[in-house]
């Protein structure tokens, strides 16, 4: 009776560290997360003040200013809707105007996102998944033979 008594209280206490870890392993991803907006999404249901997320779209041509303290202010448009983004960092060599784009950051409480990263497209084939969905379901991006999808929107004559 005794070594029975003694494996039950071993399996308990395994299961609860067990638990325990699972828990801590769950909190820390849960604040690992970073979650995809259209601007589209931010129009309808904006994310809390300081939540870290990424918003994507395509950059609209003539909104890119350069302040001479550095960085860069530049709105991203899916076809419904646009959002402002400044950033203090250096733009990535692939950034332009119609470009596809992933910027990671915080909206404050007047609803202004200010970018961490900017992440521009590599090539002419690709696009993010979440940018690329957004802009189909707007009507500017339209899709050809796979991997050539093709800007539809404000100015899309001047970039072919």
């Amino acid at each position: 009776m005794r070594q029975a008594r003694k494996r039950l209280w071993m399996i308990a206490a395994g299961a609860a560290v067990l638990i325990v870890a699972a828990a801590l392993a769950f909190t820390a991803m849960r604040d690992a997360m970073v979650f995809f907006y259209s601007p589209a999404m931010v129009a309808e249901n904006p994310p809390p003040p300081g939540q870290r997320v990424r918003v994507g779209g395509l950059v609209v041509n003539g909104s890119v200013e350069r302040p001479a303290s550095g960085g860069a202010n530049f709105t991203v448009t899916d076809g419904r809707a646009d959002i402002r983004i400044t950033f203090a960092g250096s733009l990535p060599d692939l950034f332009r105007e119609g470009q596809g784009i992933v910027a990671d950051g915080v909206f404050d409480e007047d609803a202004r996102f200010t970018a961490q990263t900017v992440l521009a497209k590599h090539d002419e084939s690709y696009m993010p998944p979440e940018v690329a969905r957004a802009l189909r379901e707007s009507g500017y991006w339209q899709d050809g033979p796979p991997g050539t999808g093709q800007y539809a929107g404000p100015g899309a004559e001047t970039r072919r």
